[in-house]
């Protein structure tokens, strides 16, 4: 059975007699490093009968930065799958100034109520990043915590530790299957509510269903993938292109534009999950819809060999 896990924030997270588990990080690309993590927390929490907490961030600074692996309500569905009881969303700018000292006091102790901590090696916090395990140690011991500091998990046949840059990476290269042995065989994934396009694919005989990426969400390499959908109970199969359509439209937004294999019903408006399982190209631009055409045709050709179908 799967638990439902409540997002709260600092201002609205309630008082529970007993104190959480939590687990402490970013947590966006939940790979298999941070899966340790977490399920080691929700292990302690049910055999102790306190409730698990996974905490996260909201409005990191934008200047320079990384768009999110994963929106809040993806993390949401991923922890609720891992057993977490509640996510708690600390607003970046209201604690990046705090010092190690001030995060601990006010917040883990203060606010959480924490009883027992779970991070990794490299976990950092406060103001600059000053706080690390070593503080953490020292802190949990005087406030009658306790900490467990969970390793590196390496990648199975390398001897490299798997971590959300690397993720991002791989992605950036659309080696979506790397990305998914990163994370325990799930594929990313982009999910939302069907919406209208240009309607370009119907008119050159493959309609296609769209989703268009949110402004914080992070863009894999723009090309052509095979994918899996889910739409309510039902896993279909199609092609999938993101990127911005040059050839037809040249959009400003990236979309996530799928064709379905022997699909043609109106979905507007229905919330689906399109999962890019292996990459087929990159985005290009053709001399005209002639040529794209028969790069679809070829492009679906590839999938159906790749799904057996």
């Amino acid at each position: 059975m799967i638990k439902v896990c409540t997002k709260y924030s600092l201002d609205d997270l309630p008082f529970i007699p007993g104190g959480r588990v939590m687990a402490l990080g970013m947590f966006d690309g939940i790979h298999q490093g941070h899966i340790d993590i977490i399920k080691a927390a929700v292990r302690l929490a049910e055999n102790t009968g306190l409730l698990t907490c996974v905490q996260t961030f909201r409005n990191l600074d934008k200047n320079g930065g990384d768009r999110l692996l994963y929106t809040m309500e993806e993390r949401l569905k991923m922890l609720e799958e891992l057993g977490v009881d509640e996510m708690l969303v600390l607003n970046f700018p209201q604690v990046r100034d705090m010092s190690p000292e001030e995060y601990c006091q006010q917040i883990l102790y203060a606010r959480t109520g924490a009883a027992a901590l779970f991070a990794g090696n490299d976990y950092r916090f406060g103001k600059d990043a000053k706080g690390d395990i070593a503080f953490l140690k020292d802190y949990s011991k005087k406030n009658q915590m306790s900490l467990r500091v969970i390793p590196d998990r390496i990648l199975e046949g390398t001897d490299r530790k798997i971590s959300t840059s690397w993720l991002r990476e791989a992605l950036s290269e659309g080696d979506v299957e790397l990305a998914s042995r990163m994370c325990g065989g799930r594929y990313y994934s982009y999910s939302g509510r069907v919406v209208h396009g240009k309607q370009a694919g119907r008119l050159m005989g493959f309609p296609t269903v769209n989703l268009e990426v949110p402004e914080d969400k992070f863009v894999v390499r723009r090309g052509v993938y095979c994918s899996r959908i889910t739409l309510g109970s039902r896993v279909l199969f199609g092609v999938t292109n993101v990127g911005r359509r040059p050839t037809v439209e040249d959009a400003v937004n990236d979309v996530v534009e799928t064709f379905i294999f022997d699909f043609d019903e109106d979905i507007y408006g229905a919330v689906i999950k399109v999962e890019l399982m292996k990459f087929l190209r990159p985005e290009q631009t053709f001399s005209g819809r002639e040529e794209l055409e028969a790069e679809v045709e070829k492009n679906k050709a590839q999938a159906r060999d790749f799904f057996s179908i």
